[in-house]
């Protein structure tokens, strides 16, 4: 247990955690500002997994990293059509539309692969960026000011996500049709215009976070989110449907993750027990949403579809 309470083992666990926690902080930030328009989605794995794909075959085919970040928001984007078609024209159930779309995610991800490349291949990672004089300040340098640009844009998201929803008129509409879309209606406010735009920046922002998972990693493999876009959608409960407070569980989940991992490679954690280990994440996340589950509300009209008949 020393050998991890020294001054290089803990700067690299914090490294890795705000690199950990990347793609969770851009799936759950969408998935804030869809659920505060009243909209649940739960096939936020599924579009990461689709976009994870589509990021790595563009650059497996081109070699360009930021088409593939661009050709994943597309991705993202078209689901997001996709979904909020079904749930906001044909108001369909959202919880079952989002699981089929994790479902159709999965699948159609699994299948492309395997027709496509057939093997894991591995492509070049996204560069860090180092933020002159920051990055080289001792201890907060290497965490903080030495990382890629889609970290530096989870983290950037935030107060603007923030600025969205509590400062401008479409996130007053937002937080309107979250709560009561019978009385925004009344007022003039577009519930379908406002949930279907809502949804759109959720997928988008779902799409980044299936570029940043598979240009952080280098690889693609079936099923590479392993239940990703699932806590992402746990952590808008973590953090009370707050941008701050679910930037707070992201980095939670990814300090967690990053200290399983370092104890593994230190040998801290027996073998007998470091797929045990390997749940820490996940149970803590749970455990907190139990605490958090009588002292935070959702938005009131979340999962309700809405109809003027």
């Amino acid at each position: 247990m020393d050998d991890f309470f020294t001054t290089s083992v803990l700067v690299a666990t914090a490294a890795a955690a705000i690199r950990l926690a990347t793609p969770y902080l851009l799936a759950a930030l969408g998935e804030t500002i869809g659920q505060r328009s009243g909209v649940l989605n739960l096939g936020v794995d599924g579009v990461m997994l689709l976009s994870a794909f589509f990021a790595y075959w563009t650059v497996l085919s081109t070699g360009n990293l930021w088409l593939a970040a661009l050709v994943a928001l597309l991705v993202g984007l078209i689901m997001g059509v996709i979904y909020a078609v079904i749930t906001v024209f044909f108001e369909a159930t959202q919880g079952i539309s989002g699981i089929g779309i994790f479902i159709f995610g999965l699948g159609f991800s699994d299948l492309m692969f395997r027709q496509q490349v057939g093997t894991p291949k591995p492509v070049p990672r996204l560069p860090s960026v180092n933020i002159p004089f920051l990055a080289d300040l001792p201890y907060v340098g290497e965490p903080l000011f030495q990382r890629s640009l889609m970290t530096y844009l989870a983290f950037g998201l935030v107060p603007l996500t923030v600025v969205l929803l509590n400062k401008t008129t479409f996130g007053l509409n937002v937080r309107a049709v979250g709560e009561n879309p019978q009385a925004a209606d009344s007022l003039g406010v577009s519930v379908e215009r406002t949930r279907f735009a809502a949804i759109m920046i959720g997928n988008a922002f779902a799409g980044l976070a299936g570029a940043a998972l598979v240009l952080q990693l280098g690889i693609f493999q079936p099923n590479l989110t392993q239940g990703m876009g699932f806590i992402a959608v746990a952590l808008v409960y973590f953090g009370a449907w707050r941008p701050w407070g679910v930037m707070g569980g992201a980095l939670l989940y990814g300090v967690v993750n990053a200290t399983v991992l370092q104890w593994k490679a230190l040998g801290i954690i027996p073998v007998s027990i470091s797929d045990l280990a390997g749940m820490a994440p996940a149970i803590l996340t749970i455990g907190a949403l139990i605490l958090l589950a009588r002292r935070v509300h959702a938005p009131a009209a979340l999962t309700k579809p809405f109809s003027r008949h």
